[in-house]
């Protein structure tokens, strides 16, 4: 072999390692980056503590909420904001204390937008970082500025927030106006039928729950007197828009249909989804499949027709091939009720069951059955199944979900609680506040101190004890649960620790009662 022979082989031999030295580099710096995780939240309306029988229920069965949490975390101290839902609902939605705004209480269907367009909001983060948003279901956040013209596209609304698709119920089931409304547009809307909407006085000529009780398929308690949709006499008043009118018995189908086609058409981008169902807020109206499954009349029933919705839900995750790139999050707005303005047997058929479990309240209340609620994350493969008690808020999603997608969150009330939610720490939050139709408590560690209120003790219409009372209350909630020794007086070091607290998020003006004198 001559020189100039020599001299092409390692000529070639080096082109050759440093091809592979090239290739070899190019598929480190090539790698694909790992994909942004969707995010679902499912959220529903009035479930209590113990209507499931992964919480703890022996007469309901749900399945497929189950599977979640025995394949999630399953958290013991997860709570909602408030005991009524358009609160608990602002705060998931921006992060903040519904307190701190006074207009947050429960909304009646004409409401403005209780949201301030220029607010950070959990999707408008997700939206600026990526994502697309969506929202099906209810919303009761208000609409409009006023006034609404719901023969125009109404806005500001969910898109004005945050939502890139928005397919909602304005408020709620038991509320006109009784329409869907797309992208801010009344779904099916006759031109020549407009819909006209007072929560004042009623139009004349329409029938009422009050005037025309023959008309009625439900039958009302109280609070549900006004127009009549459905054979169901509501809340408020509604005039035309008969073509654009929901069929209740389909309502959960049709809002499972629109989150099936959300996640079809948004499969290949990553997306965040908030999926809040109307089940089981009265009217409880569970498509005739579901009638009579679970032997507790329809609020039983709807409670199986949601298991049964949020299985077909998942199911379409993991047809689609996300539901391993899919954080999801199940919880419920607030505490359960029983009659809550309807004759739909709830009470009479209750048998056994025990939707608030061992706590003691319910909806609107400031004891533990109003805030503190079924919350179970879930993400195959990435969370291992657990339980954990650690104190969680559903308002902490805003700065836990800003750290899981790598970006600062606004600054608002929300605390990191990533590594909670995906079950890698049970070191939760210190201390939370939580809501009752204005009213205010504190939990800090296994203690809750619920301040002096004016007021009724019990609501009678609902059955419901509130939590208030004209003295402090204080319950040790790891040794007595279900609040039955008040220590407010044989424990006053911790009385006073409590208040502190408190008082240095909440302010000073925390009660209706004037003058507040520790004994």
């Amino acid at each position: 072999m001559n020189f100039k022979t020599i001299a092409a082989v390692l000529l070639s031999l080096s082109i050759l390692a440093l091809a592979s030295c090239t290739n070899k580099a190019k598929k480190k710096s090539d790698k694909e980056p790992e994909s942004k995780p969707n995010v679902v939240v499912i959220y529903l309306d009035d479930l209590g503590y113990g209507d499931l029988s992964s919480y703890g229920a022996t007469e309901l069965q749900t399945p497929n909420i189950d599977a979640l949490a025995k394949g999630g975390v399953r958290f013991t101290n997860g709570y909602a904001s408030s005991a009524t839902c358009t609160p608990s609902r602002y705060a998931i939605l921006t992060g903040t204390y519904p307190w701190r705004n006074k207009d947050a209480k429960i909304l009646p269907g004409s409401a403005p937008l209780l949201i301030k367009t220029d607010q950070p909001t959990l999707p408008k983060m997700m939206k600026a970082n990526g994502y697309h948003t969506g929202i099906v279901g209810k919303w009761h956040l208000g609409l409009g500025s006023g006034n609404v013209n719901w023969n125009k596209r109404v806005s500001p609304g969910p898109n004005e927030v945050g939502f890139d698709y928005s397919y909602i119920m304005a408020a709620t089931q038991d509320r006109v106006p009784t329409v869907f409304i797309d992208n801010g547009n009344v779904v099916g809307l006759d031109p020549n039928d407009p819909i006209e909407v007072s929560y004042n006085k009623n139009f004349e000529g329409e029938p009422t729950g009050i005037d025309n009780p023959e008309l009625l398929s439900m039958k009302w308690h109280h609070g549900h007197n006004s127009s009549i949709v459905n054979g169901i006499p509501r809340i408020g008043f509604m005039k035309g828009g008969e073509k654009a009118k929901w069929n209740d018995v389909d309502m959960s189908d049709q809002f499972l249909a629109k989150a099936q086609q959300y996640v079809k058409e948004h499969k290949n981008e990553a997306f965040f989804l908030y999926y809040a169902l109307q089940q089981p807020h009265v009217p409880r109206t569970p498509n005739p499949r579901f009638v009579g499954k679970s032997g507790m009349g329809p609020r039983g029933d709807v409670i199986l027709e949601a298991d049964w919705t949020i299985g077909e839900f998942i199911k379409t995750l993991k047809e689609e091939g996300i539901l391993e790139n899919t954080l999801i999050v199940f919880s419920s707005d607030n505490g359960p009720v029983l009659n809550d303005g309807y004759f739909d047997d709830a009470v009479e058929k209750l048998g056994k069951h025990k939707p608030t479990g061992v706590l003691r309240g319910g909806k609107y209340s400031l004891f533990e059955a109003g805030t503190r609620v079924p919350l179970i994350t879930y993400w195959k493969g990435k969370i291992k199944p657990q339980e954990s008690d650690a104190l969680v808020c559903q308002m902490d999603l805003m700065e836990s979900i800003a750290k899981l997608i790598g970006v600062d969150a606004p600054d608002t009330d929300s605390q990191d609680m990533l590594d909670v939610f995906m079950g890698k720490s049970k070191k939760g939050r210190e201390s939370l506040i939580i809501e009752a139709t204005s009213r205010t408590a504190f939990r800090m560690g296994d203690w809750l101190m619920i301040p002096p209120y004016k007021g009724k003790a019990i609501n009678k219409k609902v059955n419901i004890e509130l939590g208030t009372a004209p003295e402090f209350q204080l319950y040790n909630l790891k040794e007595d649960i279900s609040q039955q020794n008040n220590l407010a007086d044989t424990n006053p070091k911790k009385l006073k620790e409590m208040l502190d607290a408190f008082i240095a998020v909440r302010g000073e003006e925390y009660s209706n009662i004037q003058k507040i004198e520790l004994k």
